[in-house]
This record gives C-alpha cells, sequence and structure tokens, in this order.
C-alpha cells in the first residue's frame, strides 16, 4: 500500500519492529544509508522475528537514490517541525512516508525544499519526539484507516471462541 522509508536509521530494534509493522499492512520498507547498524545484526533480526521474509526490503545508498526508485510517489515527511499533522494529509496507494534519524530527523534542507508535504504527530510542548517504530505504526495506520484498510483483514474470529 505505502513505501515507508527511513532515512539513515540508527537503531536497529527500531528498523526490526518497523519491518514487523511493513509486513502486517503490505508495506515496503526503504532504508537510505548510511545505516547505524549491519542488516546482519541479531537486535534487527530479533526485533523483526520471523516477519522479514514478509516484507519486500529495499536499502539505498543515498535519499537521492530512494527518490529514484520511488518514481513520482508523493511524499509524507514526518518532522516536528511542521504545522500540520499526520491526520490533516491525505494518503494514497504508493505514497511514501518519510522519516528520518532518532537523533535529529530529516535533514532541514528537505523540509525546507516540500513544506507542504511535511506533516507531524502531536504530542506536549517540550517533547523531543515518539520512538520512531511508534510514529511509523502511527502514520501506516492512519494511511491504511483512510483507505478502509484496503487488503487487511478487518474482522477477528472472536465467534469462534467459547465462552
Amino acid at each position: 500500500m505505502f513505501h515507508v522509508v527511513l532515512v539513515e536509521p540508527e537503531i536497529p530494534q527500531n528498523a526490526g519492529n518497523i519491518a514487523r509493522t511493513c509486513a502486517a499492512a503490505g508495506c515496503t520498507l526503504h532504508l537510505v544509508k548510511p545505516l547505524g547498524f549491519e542488516l546482519s545484526d541479531r537486535y534487527l533480526k530479533r526485533a523483526g522475528l520471523d516477519y522479514w521474509k514478509l516484507v519486500d526490503v529495499r536499502v539505498h545508498e543515498d535519499f537521492g537514490g530512494a527518490l529514484s526508485a520511488l518514481g513520482g510517489a508523493r511524499l509524507h515527511l514526518f518532522t516536528t517541525k511542521a504545522r500540520k499533522t499526520y491526520a490533516e494529509a491525505s494518503y494514497g496507494e504508493g505514497d511514501a512516508l518519510v522519516f528520518g534519524r532518532e537523533t535529529r530527523g530529516l535533514p532541514e534542507e528537505l523540509l525546507v525544499s516540500r513544506p507542504e508535504a511535511c506533516v507531524r504527530i502531536p504530542m506536549l510542548e517540550g517533547r523531543r519526539s515518539l520512538n520512531l517504530s511508534n510514529a511509523v505504526a502511527i502514520a501506516v495506520y492512519e494511511g491504511l484507516r483512510q483507505n478502509g484498510f484496503a487488503g487487511l483483514q478487518t474482522e477477528g474470529e472472536l465467534h469462534r471462541l467459547k465462552w
């Protein structure tokens, strides 16, 4: 449904959790180098559990390479510096949800060059940011909600349980 783009991610456990979210939601995961971990990192694999085989992961040498691979995908740049909230954005199939490093976020020159694409997740004043994997999950599932959870199983099997 969406492309999740992590620009220079630093923490393997976050990337592993995000891979698991992408596998559950049918998103392609793009990792933009330099990475703060090796793809063989045990923490990365442990956080992603057995979901790694279920997610399409693409690694790019730089952000320009990621943009080329994304073609004309509409970008949503997640940043604490935006005025518009993630819930005010409209998400469509093939859009790219772009997130920066855990410690610094996305480069300011990127944000300034595309202010209309910048969105934020609201939080209390004085807080730096949410955990990256939580932010990605919030964004992905808002996009899925807006698109009627297309292609996802939306009903459980509660009726089979004996009470």
